[in-house]
């Protein structure tokens, strides 16, 4: 049998992409080599793009309830005061939602398969191994086992979501670029009766509440992070000093010293141990003829602001649209060449702030550390306001008008007077907004948008108005492929010609 996509691996990047490429019709295979999703947490953080791509699968409904949207991030310095806040306290929700989300990612993939599950033309397979890939023009043959036996598959694309030990990768000889970080940290889940007994902090700020922050004590004598996790779930990270052994960490008695100290006289109980090896790793390549990687097979971030996940996220979602463009909608195959171009300089800029972050974190000298800390606080001075998500870049190149005002930021999603969200009623496919009917500019495949009918609310005139312009072009994915003035026209035909002008040259 044949599959418009074949997706290697179904952990939430896998399951999202199985969602996103189901709603548009696309028949797809999940293999999966685990018979059961892993039943313990990983990956703990999401923002407001991530709940932003739930919507547009379908699937916000299920996972929203297990979510608890928390306050940002504090970074504590060696003398137990604050050196940076990103902090959204009493901030507006430009994007429809908050900027932090804490969750447990055992119920995270059950609700997202349980999702894909209701779609006849979605296929999960767990228990099968992917064994080997063999591309033969435009379809990629698949082999693997499952239950004993071998099998293969045809498939006119493959999404290698397999994680940061990827078969794919590896069979497409693919290597990483090293980025040059790498620390032990000691991981610890645990369920918790209570709040985190946090030492005295100086210079917390007014409304910030620590047990709804992200807290990174960057604290020579052993940097930790606390995190807030949902109903009763909490995390703790270690940096593992020289010398220390993973195995020793990781014994029940030395985690119950690490933990109890931040617990007091709460009941708790661990959930889980792990050291890990924090990396800073991108894959040269993400596309390989019709063999796409995404999430930890195409990179690996430093945990510090929580993008690891999201990043994975992203990446289907960049692939979801256009694959959907090219299966349903005629555009070229050759848009999806734009994968790496516009995925890969975002994931280094995350990255580097998150290893830039991690080399003053994990400062073990106190000297250095004191240095670090007035330096730090004296950059915190011209960042005020500074939240997680100034971390995220605009896309520079590919299928966006470079040069327009906004091109490649992500759009705005107001909540409307009627209480819904701006996605709820425009859908996630192009949307072209204009300022009021005298903005000429309609095409196929675009739903044109008037501000001013959009229910008592000013956001998008608002945003018009700050970027000087008449009409913005959004892409399904919600980043903006770019803005005009006076008319649309030229803004819609230059999205036909990005998406359909290399049809013949790659046909």
């Amino acid at each position: 049998m044949s599959y418009d996509v074949v997706v290697v691996g179904c952990g939430p990047v896998g399951a999202l992409a199985a969602n996103l490429l189901g709603l548009k019709g696309l028949d797809v295979l999940v293999l999966e080599r685990e018979l059961e999703h892993y039943p313990l947490p990983r990956a703990v953080h999401l923002d407001h793009e991530m709940m932003r791509l739930f919507q547009s699968a379908g699937v916000i409904d299920r996972v929203e309830a297990d979510m608890i949207a928390t306050d940002g991030h504090l970074h504590v310095g060696a003398d137990h005061g604050v050196i940076r806040y990103m902090g959204t306290v009493g901030k507006p929700r430009p994007f429809g939602w908050a900027n932090d989300y804490f969750f447990y990612q055992p119920e995270l993939e059950a609700h997202l398969r349980e999702g894909f599950a209701e779609l006849a033309n979605v296929t999960l397979k767990p228990g099968a191994t992917v064994t080997g890939l063999e591309q033969d023009g435009d379809i990629v043959n698949v082999s693997y086992e499952e239950g004993g036996e071998t099998r293969s598959v045809a498939a006119r694309w493959v999404i290698a979501c397999d994680g940061a030990r990827s078969t794919v990768r590896k069979a497409l000889d693919v290597a990483l670029d090293d980025l040059d970080f790498e620390e032990p940290w000691l991981v610890v889940d645990a369920q918790v009766q209570g709040p985190v007994s946090f030492p005295p902090i100086a210079g917390v700020p007014e409304g910030a509440d620590l047990q709804r922050l992200s807290v990174m004590m960057c604290d020579p004598a052993r940097p930790a992070t606390v995190v807030p996790g949902r109903r009763d779930h909490r995390r703790w990270e270690f940096m593992l000093l020289p010398g220390e052994d993973d195995q020793a960490m990781m014994e029940p008695a030395r985690v119950a010293e690490l933990v109890g100290a931040w617990m007091a006289d709460v009941p708790h109980e661990i959930v889980r141990a792990a050291t890990y090896r924090f990396h800073g790793l991108v894959a040269h390549q993400w596309q390989v003829g019709n063999v796409f990687l995404a999430g930890d097979a195409a990179h690996q971030t430093p945990p510090f602001f929580g993008q690891g996940m999201c990043h994975g996220l992203r990446d289907v979602a960049n692939l979801a649209w256009k694959m959907d463009a090219v299966a349903n909608a005629g555009a070229s195959p050759a848009i999806l060449a734009s994968y790496q171009s516009e995925r890969d300089p975002h994931v280094r800029a995350v990255i580097g702030a998150a290893v830039a972050a991690g080399r003053y974190i994990c400062e073990l000298d106190p000297a250095l550390a004191a240095a670090r800390d007035a330096r730090i606080r004296e950059e915190a001075t011209r960042k005020a306001g500074e939240t997680a998500h100034d971390l995220i870049p605009a896309i520079r190149e590919g299928l966006v008008l470079a040069g327009t005002s906004g091109a490649g930021q992500r759009f705005v999603q107001p909540i409307l007077a009627d209480g819904s969200k701006l996605d709820d009623l425009t859908g996630d496919g192009w949307r072209l907004f204009v300022r009021d009917d005298t903005v000429a500019g309609t095409q196929d495949g675009v739903t044109r948008i008037v501000s001013t009918a959009l229910a008592d609310n000013d956001a998008i005139t608002a945003w018009l108005d700050g970027h000087g312009v008449d009409a913005v072009l959004v892409r399904p994915d919600h980043y903006v492929f770019g803005s005009a003035s006076g008319s649309a026209e030229d803004l819609l035909a230059a999205r036909a010609i990005q998406l359909f002008s290399h049809r013949e040259l790659a046909a």
